[in-house]
């Protein structure tokens, strides 16, 4: 067996395993949010991935997978429909607080400091 190939095979079980690893916190994610979950997928740079997630009660939260290949796994592994945008349908859905609009609007709109 090449050097290559056993190279290959490590990187697709280090795939697979992520994979089943996000698979199992994004259902945590959907039970503690209403029973089901819908997200988003985003490359961030230096190949790694962001998974934006919205519970079923509007709760949403954050996951960075190593590999745009292994976030799409983990999804289809929990189930979670996935949408090509963050914006329209996915985004009406996300229900935000006092704590993140007051983040949002920061020390520009007389939020609070960061102290």
């Amino acid at each position: 067996m090449s050097e290559t190939t056993q190279a290959d095979e490590r990187l697709d079980k280090r795939s697979e395993k992520q994979a089943a690893k996000l698979a199992r916190e994004m259902q945590a994610f959907a039970r503690s949010h209403g029973g089901s979950a819908e997200g988003q997928l985003a490359h961030i740079g230096r190949g790694q991935t962001r998974i934006a997630l919205v519970g079923a009660n509007g709760e949403w939260g954050n996951l960075v997978a190593r590999s745009y290949e292994a976030a799409k796994k983990g999804a289809e592994k929990a189930g979670i429909t996935l949408h090509d945008d963050f914006d329209g349908e996915l985004a009406a859905k996300v229900r935000t607080g006092r704590y993140e609009w007051s983040r949002m609007a920061g020390l520009q709109v007389g939020g609070p400091s960061n102290d």
